[in-house]
């Protein structure tokens, strides 16, 4: 998959078609907020299709619209850049701000899971 920034809009394209699974431009249009036309939909899907982001069927008339990789992989490829961007390729870093952020209160529950989390970890030898 190419590592080509996505566009706010093409991030928000992307975000419908994992929700929906697969969709039309017609499906996209009406999910997004604050829609463009429907000629600038069709060119933000051929771009993500150029980008290889999203790859396409005919179906009759029309064109349906799947993402090239699983979100949890996107997920991943995603929060790999993050991190090396952001926090210097440091998952410590990463932690210490999400539980230090004012933003995103963590949970007991989820404290708890991620303890479990990093337990596992430990007995895996990581």
């Amino acid at each position: 998959m190419s590592h080509k920034h996505l566009s706010r809009r093409e991030r928000q394209i992307m975000d419908v078609v994992y929700r929906l699974d697969s969709a039309t431009a017609a499906e996209i249009l009406k999910e997004l907020p604050d829609p463009p036309g429907y000629s600038a939909i069709r060119a933000l899907l051929r771009i993500l299709v150029d980008k290889q982001h999203l790859q396409y069927r005919q179906d009759g008339p029309r064109y349906v619209y799947t993402p090239t990789v699983s979100r949890q992989k996107a997920r991943v490829g995603a929060l790999a850049q993050l991190v090396h961007t952001f926090f210097d390729g440091s998952p410590l870093q990463v932690v210490t701000a999400l539980i230090g952020s004012a933003h995103g209160k963590i949970s007991k529950a989820e404290l708890d899971e991620i303890s479990a989390l990093i337990e596992e970890a430990r007995r895996k030898g990581r």
